[in-house]
C-alpha cells in the first residue's frame, strides 16, 4: 500500500513539473495525452522546454512561485543524475569524489573547459556533496575541481554539512555560461573554471581546479585599481566592510575559514593588495 501511495504521489509530481515547465515557456498547458507521454520519457530539463515551446492548449494560473518550484525540482533531480564511474569514491553517503563521466565532460566542454584548456580532463574530478542552503534544506551541490583536492573538498563539505554551515548555491560555473561575475552576483559558490585572473594575463587558480569560491556575495573580492576600492560583484558593497556583523561572513573565527585553513589551503582574506573574501586556495606537492 505504501508504495502504491509513493507511486501516485511520483506521478502527480511529474504531471504537475511537465505543466508548470509548459507554462513558463509557452503560457499553455500540454494536453493530457502530451503529458502522459512525457511522464514515461526520462529525460532533461532542456527537453521539456523545448517541448512545451511548441506545444499546449489551456491557460491555467499558475504563481511565478509555483513554476519556479516544479522548475527547481526538475533541475536538482537532473543534477543528481551523474553517471557513476567504477572509481568513484565515497567519503559518507551524499559525499564522493570520481574521474570526469562523459556526461560531465557534455556538460563543461566550451564552457568552464573551455576548447584551449590545457588541464587534461584526467587531473579533474567531479566531487557530489550535499549542503544546507540559507533556508535551511538540505541541497544537492556539484563542484569541478582538481582530483589533487577532491578528497579534501568531500571532507570539508561534509563537515560543513553536519555543522549545518549554510551555503547559498553549489552549482558548476557552467550553468552561468562559466561567467564568473554571473555566478558570484548569484552567489553561488564554485570551483574550476579555465579562466586567467581579472585584469591580467595569468591563470587563475581556478582554471586549474585548485580554487573555491564559499558565499562570494557576502564575501567580495575587493581590489585598489588606481588606489580607488573596487568591491565586486555588484551590490556586495556592503560586505566589503569586514568589521560589520552580518551572517555568512568568512572571517577567522569562521568554521568554513577552519576547515579549509586545516586542510592545507590558504585564504584571500589574508592578502596584502587586494582581498579576495570567497576564495581558498591550495599549492599542490
Amino acid at each position: 500500500m505504501k508504495r502504491y501511495t509513493l507511486s501516485i504521489i511520483f506521478i502527480l509530481t511529474i504531471t504537475c513539473c511537465i505543466g508548470a515547465a509548459f507554462f513558463l515557456f509557452y503560457g499553455t498547458l500540454p494536453s493530457s495525452e502530451t503529458v502522459a507521454e512525457l511522464s514515461g520519457m526520462k529525460t532533461s530539463v532542456s527537453s521539456y522546454i523545448a517541448i512545451a515551446y511548441k506545444t499546449g492548449e489551456e491557460i491555467m494560473a499558475y504563481t511565478e512561485k509555483e513554476i519556479k518550484q516544479a522548475v527547481d525540482a526538475l533541475e536538482e533531480k537532473e543534477s543528481a543524475l551523474v553517471m557513476e564511474s567504477p572509481e568513484r569514491v565515497t567519503v559518507s553517503e551524499g559525499f564522493f569524489y570520481q574521474p570526469i563521466t562523459e556526461d560531465v565532460k557534455q556538460r563543461i566542454y566550451g564552457l568552464s573547459y573551455k576548447e584551449n584548456c590545457t588541464v587534461p580532463y584526467e587531473d579533474l574530478n567531479y566531487v557530489g556533496v550535499l549542503y544546507v542552503d540559507f533556508q535551511g534544506e538540505t541541497r544537492i551541490g556539484e563542484l569541478v575541481c582538481n582530483k589533487g583536492i577532491a578528497k579534501d573538498l568531500a571532507e570539508i563539505f561534509k563537515e560543513l554539512y553536519e555543522n549545518r554551515y549554510p551555503i547559498d548555491k553549489i552549482r558548476l560555473v557552467d550553468e552561468y555560461g562559466a561567467d564568473d561575475d554571473l555566478s558570484c552576483l548569484d552567489d553561488n559558490t564554485s570551483c574550476f573554471n579555465f579562466r586567467v585572473v581579472g585584469g591580467t594575463n595569468n591563470l587563475s587558480k581556478h582554471a586549474l581546479g585548485l580554487a573555491v569560491d564559499i558565499n562570494p556575495f557576502y564575501n567580495p573580492y575587493v581590489t585598489y585599481p588606481n588606489g580607488v576600492e573596487r568591491i565586486s560583484p555588484p551590490g556586495s558593497e556592503p560586505y566589503g566592510d569586514r568589521s560589520a556583523d552580518f551572517p555568512h561572513k568568512i572571517d577567522y573565527e569562521d568554521l568554513c575559514y577552519r576547515l579549509f585553513t586545516a586542510h592545507g589551503f590558504t585564504w584571500g582574506g589574508d592578502w596584502k593588495s587586494l582581498k579576495d573574501y570567497q576564495h581558498f586556495q591550495k599549492e599542490l606537492k
